[in-house]
């Protein structure tokens, strides 16, 4: 007669190796979709850290133009409740049609009509007289770098961008905990794991109890 072979031992080795391959799995997984806003976050966390250093100049852009009478009527007789509210359709599509903006709220007072639409790296507005259908607008870049660094911040990027850095920021966390777990599963081969870990909490953690005040 034969020994019934051990099923534990062997179940345990499954079960460990399964969640093994799932770790690796969630972790590169995670580390691909993250890849290309990692290496942007770095590099504008960089450019913001030195940006009393990185001056740019910044390019204003100004333009002149006209209100077409039927569009001025539709000013004259809008009354909106609040002080902050949207042009009417006709007279956005004519804005964004002459000007590189986009038509959002607008701020009215009885004799002009001011759209702010501030942006990465950048600025712009556009004013309307209601009386007179004189327009005036002003467009300021201030270059790539400060482009990227206002993406970093999230800074006037739109809704779309602020979904893509929840997502991001998720991905980073599911990264970094499916790596603490891979680097304790293998932390017995790799003696310097926790000494290594230790001083990447240790080092910054220093620095902000000595140095800031």
């Amino acid at each position: 007669m034969h020994a019934p072979s051990p099923q534990r031992p062997a179940t345990r080795k499954s079960r460990k190796a399964f969640w093994l391959k799932q770790l690796h799995m969630w972790h590169w997984m995670s580390s691909a979709i993250s890849l290309i806003g990692l290496v942007l976050f770095a590099v504008t966390g960089f450019t913001l850290n030195h940006a009393a250093d990185i001056e740019g100049t910044p390019v204003v852009t100004e333009k002149a133009a006209q209100v077409p009478a039927a569009l001025l009527g539709q000013l004259a007789k809008a009354e909106p409740a609040d002080a902050k509210a949207p042009l009417p359709k006709a007279v956005a599509d004519w804005v964004e049609e002459h000007f590189p903006v986009r038509a959002g709220e607008a701020e009215w007072s009885a004799d002009e009509v001011y759209l702010p639409a501030p942006r990465p790296g950048g600025d712009a507005w556009v004013a309307i007289d209601r009386v007179t259908g004189d327009v005036t607008s002003e467009v300021t870049d201030r270059g790539w770098i400060s482009y990227l660094n206002d993406l970093h911040k999230g800074r006037n990027s739109g809704g779309e961008w602020s979904l893509f850095i929840d997502i991001f920021a998720f991905a980073c966390l599911i990264f970094g905990l499916t790596g603490l777990v891979l680097l304790w599963l293998h932390s017995a081969k790799r003696k310097s794991t926790w000494p290594l870990v230790g001083a990447g909490l240790a080092i910054p953690a220093a620095i902000a109890i000595i140095f800031i005040h």
